[in-house]
C-alpha cells in the first residue's frame, strides 16, 4: 500500500458546516463503535486488527469521536494522544451510504481541534495515495503533504 503523511498547517473547517454537531464517543457506543471500526479496518487495511485495544483504549480516554446528524452518528474519527507534541488524527470512518454529505471533513475538523485543545503542538495523519478523496479532503482541512511510504506485507509461502 503507497501512503502519504499529512502535517498540519492551519486548521481550515469546512466553511460551511454540515448540518450536525461533534461529541465524544462513550462506552454507551460500543457496538456501533466496533462495527465501524471494523469496517474501516476490512476497506483501509485488511489483515490482523487491533479494533478491541483501540476502541477500549480510546473510549476510556475520549479519543473517538462522532459526527452527529439528526440525533445519530453519522461519521468517526479518532485521535491519538500527543507523543512527543504530535497527535495522530485516525481512522476516520464514514459509512458509504453517508459518504459525499461533508460528514467525514467535518469530524475529521473536529477531532484535530479536540487533539490541539488536548495539548498536541501539531497533528498528522496518513491516507492511502489510491484514494484521491481523503487526500484532496485533508488538503482543504489544512493538512500538507510531508512525505510518502510504501507498506508492504510479507506472506510466509512456505508453510
Amino acid at each position: 500500500m503507497r501512503m502519504r503523511l499529512y502535517a498540519l498547517g492551519r486548521l481550515l473547517p469546512p466553511d460551511p458546516p454540515p448540518p450536525g454537531t461533534a461529541r465524544i464517543a462513550d462506552a454507551t457506543d460500543r457496538d456501533l463503535l466496533l462495527a465501524w471500526l471494523n469496517a474501516f479496518q476490512d476497506e483501509a487495511q485488511p489483515g490482523p486488527s487491533e479494533t478491541e485495544r483501540v476502541l477500549n483504549d480510546r473510549v476510556g480516554w475520549g479519543g473517538l469521536l462522532f459526527w452527529e446528524h439528526e440525533g445519530r452518528p453519522v461519521s468517526l474519527a479518532g485521535r491519538s494522544r500527543p507523543a512527543a507534541g504530535l497527535a495522530r488524527v485516525g481512522p476516520v470512518y464514514t459509512p458509504p451510504d453517508l459518504r459525499g454529505r461533508g460528514f467525514g471533513a467535518a469530524v475529521t475538523a473536529a477531532v484535530t481541534q479536540a487533539a490541539l485543545d488536548g495539548g498536541a503542538d501539531g497533528v498528522v495523519l496518513f491516507t492511502d495515495l489510491a484514494n484521491p478523496t481523503s487526500n484532496t479532503l485533508y488538503q482543504r482541512l489544512g493538512f500538507e503533504p510531508v512525505c510518502d511510504w510504501a507498506v508492504l506485507t510479507f506472506v510466509d509461502r512456505a508453510g
